[in-house]
């Protein structure tokens, strides 16, 4: 008879070793094609199903169907699994927004800077272990993964733009774009981590409420930097 899994101290179930012979065969056995990519979404699943450190080439290998040593020759170490896997999960978050920002009217510069705010938070809120791969130095080394920084650099830039535009349509005043720039961001990184280690509920949100929640202090925050613009503005 099967013996039950155990349970770590945290409630979270730990499955018993399992001789060779034991082990689940691979969801989709690799034949063909890019190992590269497979293995990436292997990866991209360990993550989601256990957490960053759920990652290893080895159990990526297995979830591809190869030999423990195919995924060398493209990953030499976990680390550079772990670069990969960063890489693919700011891709997806990239195209979260893009997507978001596509049908927005370009005439309302201040209207999407919000929508990108919103795109952060929801693909944070829906992908909360890739959020935190991409938003922490603890699981790749950012400074050498050229496709986040080449993401991350864009993205800022696309934020300095729609500020900048904000001025000249006149829905900003002289404020330092800098500085609410900053400001934005550090708004919904915090509430991302808000949710990601559940601190939410004590603030009485629900997790049906969240995403409300998420766009009442976007509109809060720009309802503040938007009262900088001068009567004439208004007009």
């Amino acid at each position: 008879m099967r013996r039950p899994a155990t349970r770590s101290p945290s409630g979270s179930r730990k499955a018993k070793p399992r001789p060779a012979t034991a082990r689940a065969p691979a969801a989709k056995p690799y034949h063909h094609g890019d190992l590269r990519r497979v293995l990436i979404d292997a990866a991209m699943q360990l993550v989601g199903e256990g957490g960053p450190e759920a990652v290893s080439v080895r159990e990526a290998a297995r979830r591809a169907g190869v030999s423990p040593g195919a995924p060398f020759r493209h990953f030499p170490s976990r680390d550079a699994l772990m670069n990969a896997v960063a890489e693919e999960a700011q891709r997806r978050f990239r195209a979260e927004i893009e997507a978001t920002l596509s049908d927005a009217p370009p005439a309302d510069p201040l209207g999407r800077f919000r929508r990108l705010g919103m795109a952060y938070l929801r693909w944070a809120m829906r992908n909360p272990t890739h959020f935190e791969i991409i938003s922490s130095r603890r699981f790749f080394d950012h400074d050498r993964s050229a496709g986040v920084t080449s993401d991350n650099a864009e993205l800022i830039a696309l934020t300095e733009r729609l500020l900048a535009e904000a001025v000249s349509a006149g829905q900003l005043g002289p404020v330092d774009l800098k500085l609410v720039q900053i400001a934005g961001r550090a708004l919904v990184y915090g509430f991302a981590r808000m949710n990601i280690d559940g601190h939410l509920p004590r603030w009485g949100v629900s997790d049906a409420d969240v995403e409300q929640t998420a766009a009442g202090i976007i509109d809060l925050f720009i309802a503040g930097v938007a009262r900088h613009v001068t009567p004439a503005a208004k007009v």
